[in-house]
This record gives structure tokens, sequence and C-alpha cells, in this order.
């Protein structure tokens, strides 16, 4: 059997989920969409604590405090009935986003590759196993900068599941073992500086902390 504790190692991509929160799209006076909005980061954004979150020269970056996903079996095709037979574990996630890149990408219909990919743009905790969460749908996600609490949230408002986020992707991606799927962030991100520390995590199981560099 596949040892996921080595995800950032031995995935293959990290796939994202934009705008998945109804507490979020209200602040952002959004229509809550039909369908999710994907995009990838490449595996080399992952890092783990100890090593430092790089802002990009000329770069805005907010931190935006996430559930993680691991996929433990692979799959296509995957029905959402089926989906959680496909979940091996999870993580907290940092997902790091440029919004000065963002704004022209989505106001020139261009690429988030940039603005979500950069190195060092998906920071996560230690593996936690699926057992170890009974519910990922009631979850509390945490982010301080600085010991201020920036973002406090709980996964029961997100707009798609994890079976209904899982059945979409693997209607046109295969989902491999290690791949992790980030599956939206609460309000509340905003921008880091170097020097700040980054702390966030998954309430009463698991927390990761983080300094900002340049």
């Amino acid at each position: 059997m596949t040892d996921l504790s080595q995800f950032v190692r031995n995935g293959k991509k990290i796939i994202g989920v934009a705008a998945n929160y109804k507490s979020l799209l209200k602040i952002l006076e959004r229509p809550v969409p039909e369908l999710p909005e994907i995009f990838l980061k490449p595996t080399s954004s992952y890092i783990t604590e100890g090593q430092p979150i790089l802002i990009p020269h000329g770069f805005t970056v907010n931190q935006e405090i996430e559930l993680g996903v691991v996929i433990g079996k692979k799959g296509k095709h995957i029905s959402e009935d089926e989906a959680m037979n496909h979940v091996g574990g999870y993580c907290a996630a940092l997902d790091m986003t440029a919004p000065c890149r963002m704004k022209e990408a989505r106001s020139k219909g261009g690429s988030w590759t940039i603005g979500k990919g950069f190195d060092t743009a998906c920071p996560v905790s230690a593996f936690v196993t699926k057992s170890k969460i009974e519910n990922p749908h009631n979850v509390r996600l945490w982010c301080k900068v600085n010991n201020e609490l920036k973002q406090d949230g709980n996964t029961n408002d997100m707009i798609f599941t994890i079976p209904k986020l899982i059945s979409f992707i693997s209607q046109y991606m295969t989902l491999e073992e290690n791949d992790l799927i980030v599956t939206g962030s609460p309000p509340g991100m905003g921008p880091v500086q170097p020097g700040d520390v980054i702390e966030g995590g998954i309430e009463n199981l698991i927390s990761f902390k983080f300094c900002v560099s340049q």
C-alpha cells in the first residue's frame, strides 16, 4: 500500500478550487457557480515546515488556508457515491496567491498559472490519516498572521463537497495516488510581507507555521 505520508515527494499534481465558500462569494458579491472552477499548481510549489515562503519580486501575495484532500486510490470517471473511497487522507494547506497577477489574468482572460503556481505557493502540513477526520465537511480551518487571527472558517460552508469535486475533476483528468486537491478558502485572506509568520491548521488536529521571506 502506498505511503501517503510522502504525498509531497510522490504527488504528480496539485488541483485547486477557486471561490468554494458561500461566505466568500457573499462578500465578493458574486453568484454561486454551477460548476467548480479548477486550476493547477505545479508540485514545485510545495513546501513543508522549516522552508520559507518566498515572495517573487514585485508580487503582492495573499495567504489562503484550505483543507487539502490527498488521493489514495487512482480513478477516472468517479461517481459521487464512490468518491470518498478514493480519499486517502488530508492536510492543511496554504494556497498562496498573487492577486496582482490574478486581477490581470481575470480582466484579460489569461492564465492563472503564475499567480497560483510560483515556487513555495503551496505550503502544507504533515499528512492526516483519513480515519482522524470523521466528517471532512465539518472541520474548522484557521489562519493567523503574526499571531492575529485572519481566517476562521468551517468546511460546512463549502459550495462543492469533496465527493462533488472528486467526481467533477475525474471526468477530465485521472486522479492518482498522492495527488492533492486544495478545496477552497474561507474569507479573510490578505497580503503578507517578508518577515511575517503564518500559522494555520485544522482545529484540534494539526497545525503549521511558515515564515515569509523574499
